[in-house]
């Protein structure tokens, strides 16, 4: 392909700082682009009384695609004071960079997509498309009603204020440019699958208007008649498009309409820090995050980039390079769901460098580790009459295959509650899991729940039904009609059989995530997991692996600093999980990577003095099936807590002792300062391990000290 040129404003404040951190991703893609650097914004104002100096306007006639960072636009008071002071009081206007962008240009369409990439609620894919050169932004914008159309107003307050003391803004339609927007609309729906095109007004008020838009959008949605299309008051239309943005395709808006709605869209997608836009027309097109410049983060390298990468994405879909730009939206996805540290605007403290070298990382090594969240619903396990065993087990079984589980929830049997969690995840995650209320009894909701969640009917299967009573039929038991409700599942959902009894499950993918619906009852759940997972692929990520050390006598700090120091290729990733006694420390990486590779092994050198095992088990599992061992101390009552480790009494001996003595501390119920605890092997030196002296439990520590020292001892 021949070699596109594009032309780069990175503007003011953030603007810079986005496009240095975002612009890496076109080398990392490999792609034929030669990147060109302009001035745009509040400097090139300060300096020359102009937004956009000639040389820019050059450099954008020989583009192919123009990428603005942000710029800054100030009121009219600030910006006559910041002007040079040979302009000053001259008269000099200022206009708007992107104003002057899309006029000169002929780019009467701003198209900001917003889908669902993160949070609560359904899915959603959508874009608003706002129409640049009209409107009320057409620059018809007065302080003092001019004389022309003084003899058309007629209103009270003009008459208390006078036609000097008063302002106006005229809306301009036109049918030139309604009909090329509209007609933009329509051709953008078919080209991007969306069914449905929605123009948001006033017509109630702006009565003549609005009629006049409307006979222009009938005239031009006349012509595709695939596409279903409406009229919607633009008040109304926030409302639905902040609480349901699933119902909408495009949404098409005169200039002020738009503007507002997009930001909004931008919102329900998760922030400015993730909106993108393009601007499109008759000349060369430009492509924009819509964040602006945020004065006050300049400089400070917190800004979310990912609304630069998305609208880089659009661009590249504008040059021709498809596939670039879709590996770019996965990447940004796939970290934002899944990474551990976003920037602010995300709850987290990356910089806007780090995320974006994340989401680079993501494209050039393909990292899209599966992700699942488990729901277990029941109102038992919510009152606690029941440990919520299929809780623990569904998450060993999803880790084992290679699945990052990312979120548990324990849900009530109603049915409003489980759709809600069901939204929740669905999209969120590659995998929800669902445990609980499949049965023939009053509190089997789930199915139901579940169909909803993900708007679809329930259907009856005949087949399952069988099943099921020939399954009750081998038990003995009397088949009811209320029964039947067990043969009900969402439309297209594939069945999965329960060796260990009746109800059986299903799954179904909806938004790209599979939805995996399992009984209740421990064995049950477990027989329809595996069940499930029997026939399919181990979905564990290739070259990942999971190491882990399960370390005694160090605290979480010291191993994070040395981690931190030794390893900050995974230093972010490393969990640490206290089991007391026991600092648990564990990574899941891609070891593949030399690096890796070295720094996983200075942490395990690093380790080794603290490190009881790399398998899990503790030192006292570990000589379970020990019998020739005894222990001994001076210490009565510490001898019998040590009757509790493995050992009949005869074969080499171990002395534990403690300073203080143990039977001192517990009969003083003084825990204060530090225990000494001491073991002596048969042959070699005595070991010493201090600890803080805390509570009771730590004759916990004496005795897992004391089975490591065997245990090193015997090696």
């Amino acid at each position: 392909m021949k070699t596109k040129k594009v032309l780069i404003l990175p503007g003011d404040g953030i603007g810079r700082e986005v496009c240095d951190a975002a612009l890496p991703v076109l080398t990392a893609l490999n792609l034929p682009i030669e990147l060109e650097y302009g001035d745009i914004g509040w400097e090139c104002w300060k300096k020359e009384g102009d937004t956009v100096p000639q040389d820019t306007w050059d450099k954008i006639a020989r583009s192919d695609a123009v990428l603005l960072g942000a710029i800054t636009s100030k009121g009219k008071k600030q910006a006559e004071k910041e002007l040079p002071e040979h302009l000053q009081g001259t008269g000099h206007k200022f206009v708007s960079p992107v104003i002057q962008l899309r006029q000169k240009l002929g780019l009467f369409a701003n198209v900001r997509p917003s889908y669902y990439i993160s949070g609560q609620g359904k899915p959603f894919n959508m874009a608003v498309i706002r129409e640049n050169t009209e409107g009320l932004y057409a620059g018809f914008d007065y302080h003092g009603i001019p004389e022309q159309i003084q003899s058309l107003l007629s209103h009270p307050n003009i008459d208390k204020s006078g036609f000097d003391n008063s302002a106006i803004t005229l809306r301009l339609q036109t049918k030139f440019g309604l009909t090329r927007l509209f007609k933009f609309a329509f051709e953008y729906a078919v080209k991007h699958g969306h069914k449905r095109v929605t123009f948001a007004d006033k017509p109630n008020v702006m009565r003549d208007s609005g009629a006049f838009a409307e006979e222009v959008l009938d005239s031009v949605a006349a012509n595709y008649p695939e596409i279903e299309y409406d009229i919607q008051n633009v008040d109304a239309m926030a409302l639905w498009l902040a609480t349901r943005p699933e119902q909408f395709g495009v949404i098409v808006a005169e200039n002020m309409f738009g503007d507002i709605l997009s930001d909004l869209a931008g919102g329900v997608m998760g922030g400015l820090g993730l909106a993108p836009s393009a601007n499109y027309g008759e000349g060369t097109a430009y492509f924009e995050p819509v964040h602006g410049s945020a004065p006050s983060m300049y400089g400070k390298n917190k800004a979310n980039p990912s609304a630069m990468f998305l609208s880089i994405a659009l661009m590249l879909d504008y040059l021709g390079f498809e596939d670039a730009a879709e590996k770019i939206r996965v990447a940004v996805q796939e970290t934002i769901r899944k990474s551990k540290n976003l920037t602010y605007d995300f709850g987290g403290d990356a910089s806007t460098s780090e995320l974006a070298a994340q989401i680079i990382d993501n494209i050039e090594n393909n990292k899209q580790q599966l992700s699942a969240a488990i729901i277990t619903v029941g109102d038992e396990l919510l009152a606690g009459e029941y440990h919520n065993t299929n809780l623990k087990e569904i998450s060993e079984f999803l880790q084992d295959k290679g699945y990052h589980v990312a979120e548990h929830l324990v849900c009530s049997d109603q049915k409003s509650m489980i759709n809600r969690a069901v939204n929740k995840y669905v999209g969120a995650v590659d995998l929800l899991v669902v445990s609980g209320g499949l049965g023939p009894t009053s509190d089997d909701v789930t199915r139901y729940a579940v169909a909803s969640a993900l708007s679809l009917p329930v259907e009856f299967n005949e087949q399952s039904w069988q099943h099921i009573c020939n399954r009750m039929s081998s038990f003995k038991l009397e088949v009811c009609d209320k029964d039947k409700v067990q043969a009900y599942f969402p439309q297209g959902a594939t069945t999965i059989a329960n060796s260990a009894g009746i109800a059986q499950g299903f799954t179904l993918t909806r938004h790209n995530t599979e939805v995996l619906v399992l009984p209740g009852p421990p064995k049950e759940m477990s027989a329809v997991l595996n069940k499930a997972f029997e026939n399919r692929q181990s979905n564990r990520i290739a070259q990942h692996s999971k190491h882990q050390w399960k370390l005694l006598g160090v605290t979480e700090t010291q191993i994070n600093v040395l981690i931190e120091k030794l390893a900050p290729a995974i230093a972010k990733q490393v969990k640490y999980i206290w089991r007391y006694p026991y600092l648990n420390v564990s990574v899941n990486c891609d070891d593949s990577q030399p690096e890796v590779i070295e720094q996983l092994q200075a942490v395990t050198n690093s380790l080794e003095a603290f490190t009881v095992s790399r398998n899990g088990l503790n030192a006292s599992q570990m000589i379970e099936a020990t019998e020739a061992l005894c222990w001994k101390s001076d210490d009565v009552q510490l001898e019998e807590l040590l009757q509790q480790l493995p050992g009949n009494g005869i074969g080499p001996t171990y002395y534990v002792n403690t300073i203080p003595a143990i039977s001192d501390v517990l009969s003083t119920g003084s825990f204060d300062g530090t225990l000494e605890i001491h073991v002596q092997a048969p042959d070699g030196e005595p070991r010493v391990l201090a600890i803080p002296l805390r509570d009771e439990y730590v004759t916990e520590y004496v005795k897992e000290f004391a089975s490591w020292c065997y245990l090193t001892s015997e090696s």
